[in-house]
């Protein structure tokens, strides 16, 4: 992960703020844990653990992010809704890998733009949920809140909130971390042999040709410019990826926030870069009270109920400064409201001169549940979110500059439609989220074609 040549000078500290100073503000969707002492003494532990990334990594990051609001780059961020403790296996990271990879491919060809990679994992390991509690067969038991707060089995023993826990999402978020750098480092990303993050969905799918071409139309390129530079490209052997989550569970956060040596402030050294969720971006809650003492770029869910007086508030809070790099908003209304609900927000904010990096989430706002009770999301609307926000940034003059997508690099059926053109009937072969539907590869890979197509191969904005 190395660092970014931009400067970009340092801003003011948050007056009046401590990593604690959460506590005293409204909070939700917190776990309520019924021992004290015990949480203390896991939180304790937890503070004394190695941090998970580093600084330097957190800062280059926000370098990459300010150029990707300035239409330098592109953001691809993906990954699971959430993370599981059983699913940190080393086939299940190294697809979901592979998949970010190949994304990036597609879209590092046809946007013409350099892709600044992050993942939904290695911590993404808590999910907000709707009700605190849930029922079944006339049973009551505390929501499953992830595996970082509970378990999935409908017990009371799995459903209680345990401290240790957090202790236990440390070391999964460690190891997971650990192994994408060392695929990272070793070569894994290596642009000399594409082919080898074949997951095996160029064999079947229709979308097999188009793919192919580019892979190979990116080998014939590489080989040119290394026959004229008498030597081979070493910096095509990696690439930079990092880490992302929403950052939830508070408690978790404050243990690892801390302060280093060299820069003035506090960083969450759990992650590269956290974001709020829609249910705990009030103005005078807990989660934005944390953020806004933070030195990492951070980002904020936007739906369709923000108004532009609500989002201005909420950003003066949260970037005073107006700060490159430090701001993300990842607006998720929904294929049917976001022709109505973006270009007010997206107006606002352009009159006051805020300039953050606006990114379009098109899964969340696209959720349904059938009348079996199993949750899905259409690939069209999904495709069509994306399309008209397109559309709304061109239209505002501002700038579409990253995608944030649920996405699995296993051969799941949660999603339906795509290229396969996946039914109802179809979810019962492979549905395994526990939380939400993701993306498929091969859905994730048709997505990344059809913004390139959307795009005409042009730069953003």
């Amino acid at each position: 992960m190395r660092s970014n040549k931009r400067t970009i000078q340092p801003v003011r500290e948050a007056t009046g703020w401590t990593p604690s100073s959460w506590q005293q503000c409204p909070h939700t969707q917190q776990p309520v844990y019924a021992d004290g002492d015990e949480l203390a003494r896991a939180l304790a532990q937890l503070h004394e653990l190695p941090p998970l990334i580093t600084s330097w990594e957190v800062l280059a990051l926000k370098h990459l992010l300010a150029e990707a609001a300035d239409g330098k780059r592109f953001l691809l961020q993906g990954g699971d809704c959430a993370e599981s403790f059983d699913d940190c296996t080393s086939p299940l990271i190294s697809n979901r890998l592979k998949v970010m990879l190949q994304m990036s491919l597609v879209l590092v060809h046809g946007l013409k733009l350099p892709v600044v990679r992050v993942g939904r994992f290695a911590g993404q390991y808590a999910k907000p949920r709707s009700a605190d509690m849930e029922e079944r067969d006339g049973v009551s038991l505390p929501s499953y809140r992830g595996d970082l707060v509970n378990g999935a089995a409908f017990t009371a023993e799995a459903r209680r909130a345990d401290p240790q826990r957090l202790i236990r999402g440390h070391a999964r978020s460690a190891m997971t971390m650990n192994f994408v750098r060392a695929l990272v480092d070793g070569g894994f990303a290596d642009l000399h042999h594409p082919e080898y993050w074949d997951l095996g969905w160029v064999e079947h799918s229709p979308l097999q040709d188009e793919y192919s071409a580019m892979v190979e139309s990116i080998g014939n390129s590489l080989r040119f410019m290394e026959t004229l530079a008498g030597e081979s490209i070493g910096s095509f052997q990696r690439v930079d990826f990092y880490t992302s989550h929403e950052a939830l569970v508070l408690h978790y956060e404050q243990a690892l926030t801390r302060q280093v040596p060299r820069q003035w402030g506090w960083f969450n050294l759990s992650t590269h870069f956290p974001w709020i969720g829609m249910r705990t971006a009030a103005l005078d809650g807990a989660h934005v009270e944390y953020f806004r003492g933070l030195r990492n770029p951070i980002a904020v869910k936007v739906g369709p109920s923000v108004t532009p007086d609500q989002l201005l508030r909420l950003v003066d809070v949260l970037d005073p400064d107006n700060d490159p790099g430090r701001l993300t908003l990842i607006h998720r209304m929904g294929a049917a409201k976001v022709e109505t609900a973006l270009p007010p927000l997206l107006a606002a904010m352009k009159a006051a001169g805020r300039k953050p990096l606006w990114v379009c989430d098109p899964m969340h706002g696209n959720t349904e549940t059938l009348g079996t009770g199993v949750k899905t999301r259409r690939f069209e609307n999904i495709r069509n979110e994306l399309d008209r926000a397109f559309d709304a940034h061109a239209v505002a003059g501002t700038r579409l500059g990253g995608v944030h997508l649920e996405l699995t690099g296993e051969n799941v059926t949660e999603c339906m439609g795509g290229a396969r053109d996946l039914t109802e009937s179809d979810l019962a072969r492979a549905y395994k989220s526990q939380v939400d539907p993701r993306l498929n590869y091969e859905q994730s890979l048709e997505l990344a074609m059809l913004i390139v197509r959307k795009r005409g191969g042009a730069a953003l904005g």
